[in-house]
C-alpha cells in the first residue's frame, strides 16, 4: 500500500494547498478558454453563459453562445421576445421548452429590477433561476467573491481527491460544500473553480479518468485507495 502514504500524511488544509497550487499550474498551460471567461463581458453576458452551460457540454455552447448574445442581446431583448422564437432558437441545444421560459421569466425579473442583481444571497436566490449555482457564479464572476461552482464535475474531482460525501444532493452536503468554499478561497478564485471544471472535462472524467498522467495521483483518495486498491 505505498501509493497511500503520502496521501495520508497529509492534513486536510495541506491537501487544499496541494490542489489549488497544483491545479493552477495545470490551468497555465491546458485549460480551456471559452469567450465568457473574458474579461469586460456585460453581467448579462456572464449570466446568460451560466444559464446555458446547465447541463450541457462547455464546448457545445461556445459555439452556440455567441449566436445567442447576437439575437438576444440584453435583458429587455429576451424579455420582449415571443416565447416560441426562444425556443427554437435554443432547440439545437437541448432542453428548449424549459430553457425558453426559464430564460425569459429570468429576464422579466431582470427588466424590473432595471438589470441591478442583488448582493444579499437570499434576495439573489430569489430570482427566477437563481438557485444555488447560478448565485454562486454570480458572486464569483460578477461581484468577484470565493464562491464555487459546484456541479457534477467540481463534486467528482473533490471527492476523488478528498473521499465521497454522505448526502446524495451536492448542494446540501456540508462536506462537500465545505471543502469547495475552502479550495476557491483564493486570490485567483475564478481561475481555481475554472481549473477544476476543466479538469473534470479533460484528466479527472467520470469514465476513464486519465489517472496516470495526473498530477494529483500522489496525494488523491481515489488514486490510492480505489483506482488501485487491489494491486
Amino acid at each position: 500500500m505505498a501509493r497511500t502514504i503520502a496521501s495520508e500524511q497529509l492534513s486536510e488544509d495541506e491537501k487544499v494547498s496541494f490542489i489549488q497550487t497544483n491545479l493552477l499550474k495545470w490551468y497555465k498551460t491546458s485549460g480551456r478558454r471559452f469567450y465568457w471567461r473574458k474579461k469586460g463581458l456585460s453581467q448579462y453576458q456572464y449570466i446568460i453563459a451560466e444559464v446555458l452551460l446547465q447541463r450541457t457540454k462547455a464546448e457545445t455552447i461556445a459555439k452556440f453562445y455567441p449566436l445567442f448574445i447576437i439575437e438576444f442581446p440584453n435583458w429587455l431583448s429576451l424579455a420582449n421576445a415571443d416565447l416560441k422564437s426562444i425556443e427554437i432558437f435554443l432547440k439545437p441545444i437541448g432542453l428548449y421548452t424549459q430553457r425558453a421560459l426559464r430564460l425569459q421569466n429570468l429576464a422579466n425579473e431582470m427588466v424590473k429590477r432595471n438589470g441591478r442583481l442583488p448582493r444579499d444571497r437570499k434576495d439573489l436566490e430569489s430570482i427566477p433561476f437563481m438557485g444555488q449555482y447560478i448565485a454562486n457564479a454570480v458572486e464569483l464572476v460578477i461581484f468577484n467573491e470565493p464562491s464555487p461552482l459546484v456541479d457534477v464535475n467540481m463534486a467528482r474531482v473533490i471527492e476523488r481527491f478528498f473521499g465521497s460525501r454522505k448526502m446524495a444532493d451536492i448542494r446540501y452536503d456540508p462536506y462537500l460544500q465545505s471543502l469547495a468554499y475552502k479550495i476557491v478561497k483564493h486570490d485567483k478564485t475564478k481561475h481555481i473553480n475554472w481549473a477544476i471544471l476543466d479538469f473534470a472535462a479533460l484528466i479527472c472524467k467520470s469514465k476513464s479518468p486519465s489517472c496516470e498522467k495526473c498530477l494529483l495521483s500522489p496525494n488523491c483518495f481515489f488514486y490510492n485507495n480505489i483506482n488501485y486498491g487491489s494491486s
